[in-house]
């Protein structure tokens, strides 16, 4: 990312546009899909300020993926508040804009989960497993407003569902995955809040 003559080196936004042109880029091609001399140029930088900017490329690799589990974690937060004070209209709403992403012509599936796949390392699996206890977190917040005698359990099992409408999104069928997910993600809080 060339510095107009006469501009000032900001770090920070530097870091910022490097990981942000860099997401979508690992998402498509996955991890290993991308060695460090293309990567820096697609992104319009030097092997020696990526190096600066995170260490390595798996440092590189670490912060896209730590960016793109609290976006995904606030997507979904969001879209739980914005569904009203009904645990069902919540949890419903998480699969609905799962659906909308599921519908998006880049969708390759879930990036940490992929990940974890690629690189089965403690430092990506340590990713993986806050960007699904950021998933457990929301869903057993439901299940307990929902009023389930086991939130956590029924957590889990709802993660169970995400996750696995994900993957079959993924790598069978795309349309209407999340709503078979979502009837049985219904099916369950009512069988656990009755």
């Amino acid at each position: 990312m060339p510095v107009p003559k006469g501009s000032t080196i900001d770090p920070e936004r530097t870091r910022a546009e490097i990981l942000s042109a860099a997401t979508p880029l690992l998402y498509e091609r996955g991890l290993d899909g991308v060695g460090v001399a293309e990567l820096c140029t697609r992104l319009g930088v030097s092997k020696e300020t990526l190096y600066r900017h995170f260490g390595t490329k798996d440092g590189l690799i670490q912060a896209v993926l730590e960016a793109r589990s609290r976006r995904v974690a606030t997507w979904l937060a969001r879209a739980v508040a914005t569904a009203g004070d009904d645990p069902r209209d919540q949890l419903a709403a998480v699969f609905d804009v799962l659906q909308q992403w599921y519908d998006e012509p880049v969708f390759r599936g879930c990036a940490m989960l992929n990940a974890a796949a690629q690189h089965h390392v403690p430092p990506v699996r340590a990713i993986t497993t806050r960007h699904l206890d950021r998933y457990l977190d929301l869903l057993t917040g439901i299940a307990g407003r929902a009023g389930a005698a086991d939130p956590h359990a029924l957590g889990r099992q709802l993660l169970m569902l995400v996750e696995g409408a994900t993957v079959v999104a993924a790598h069978h069928d795309r349309a209407g995955t999340a709503a078979h997910a979502r009837r049985a993600a219904l099916a369950l809080l009512s069988a656990a809040t009755t």
